[in-house]
């Protein structure tokens, strides 16, 4: 008769999440793992297997928890330059007041795990790419319903907002002051008037 799991792989895989966000992938052990999350290795490895392999469903459940709400918002109906700019000035406050320097789950991978992890690089152009897209509609939106000045490429302005968010997240992690960060957002909404 199979042992039933004395402790829930939910929470389990949350407190996780919380670890790797605040340390990193390489800082985290195994037995920092083990003591967060109250279990046993063998438990641990049977469940959810390497410390990659937890790593990357960990990975997965923050782009569960924070990345549809993005796109919902961008598609809201009327107009779509609000929205734009509201998400932008939003990643700069937060990126400004994350008093943990905790930053981005998927940018901290970005910079710690993708140059040198394919799985990791493809979970963070996965995140990337739907922001991307996110904001390209919202501003093809834009564009079609007279919000945005003619000639402006939808898709490239997309691309730059998306390296202007998770280049502000990097920023803010370091901890320089709000000022810089709301300067360059402010910057960047100009170039959608």
């Amino acid at each position: 008769m199979a042992r039933t799991k004395e402790f829930d792989p939910d929470a389990a895989l949350q407190s996780a999440l919380e670890l790797f966000w605040q340390r990193g992938y390489e800082a985290t052990s195994m037995a920092d793992l083990v003591g967060r999350l109250g279990i046993a290795r063998a438990s641990l490895y049977a469940t959810f297997g390497s410390k990659h392999e937890l790593y990357l469903k960990a990975l997965e459940r923050y782009g569960e928890q924070h990345g549809p709400g993005i796109a919902e918002e961008l598609a809201r109906p009327g107009p779509a330059l609000p929205a734009v700019r509201e998400l932008v000035a939003r990643f700069a406050e937060e990126a400004a007041g994350d008093d943990l320097r905790r930053g981005c789950f998927v940018t901290n991978t970005a910079v710690e795990l993708a140059p040198h992890d394919p799985a990791a690089a493809r979970s963070v152009e996965d995140s990337w790419l739907a922001l991307e897209r996110a904001l390209a509609s919202a501003l093809t939106r834009a564009a079609d319903q007279g919000e945005l000045p003619a000639g402006r490429d939808p898709v490239a302005l997309a691309r730059m907002l998306l390296v202007l968010m998770q280049g502000m997240r990097v920023v803010g992690k370091a901890g320089p002051g709000p000022a810089r960060l709301r300067d360059a957002a402010e910057q960047a909404l100009a170039l959608l008037e």
